[in-house]
């Protein structure tokens, strides 16, 4: 995988200079300085321990905006599936760390949003990346 983001049905991935941890707190962290909330943060592997399982670090923001979902919602309600956002930082087993989020352009096309709406997702892309990189 290379350092630049990629896009497969629909995922972005892309790689961090940082720990799974680091990388979801520096996400955190922005989100919140730039008014966006934060639903939920999932450790799956804090999880898997705690049910006597191993899994590399792995974790899940949950963020959004009601400003800028409920207008996709309020166009086509089944674009709720996508909403809020979710960015999944994991680390495999050489300890890369890559994050993965959906495409803001592909959660429009799939749900027949009007592209006129796109800027309402778009710019979680740059706070994700900034969270990544160094």
């Amino acid at each position: 995988m290379s350092e630049s983001p990629s896009a497969d049905a629909g995922i972005i991935r892309l790689r961090s200079a940082h720990t799974v941890a680091a990388t979801i707190e520096r996400l955190e962290a922005l989100l919140k300085a730039r008014g966006v909330m934060v639903f939920a943060r999932i450790d799956f592997s804090g999880d898997a321990a705690r049910a006597g399982l191993t899994l590399r670090p792995q974790q899940l923001l949950l963020f959004g905006n009601p400003k800028a979902g409920t207008p996709l919602m309020v166009a086509v309600p089944a674009v709720g599936l996508d909403l809020p956002l979710k960015a999944l930082v994991w680390e495999d087993a050489s300890g890369a760390v890559t994050v993965a989020y959906n495409d803001p352009a592909y959660v429009l096309r799939r749900h027949g949003v009007p592209d006129t709406l796109l800027a309402n997702l778009a710019a979680a892309s740059a706070l994700i990346e900034a969270a990544a990189h160094p």
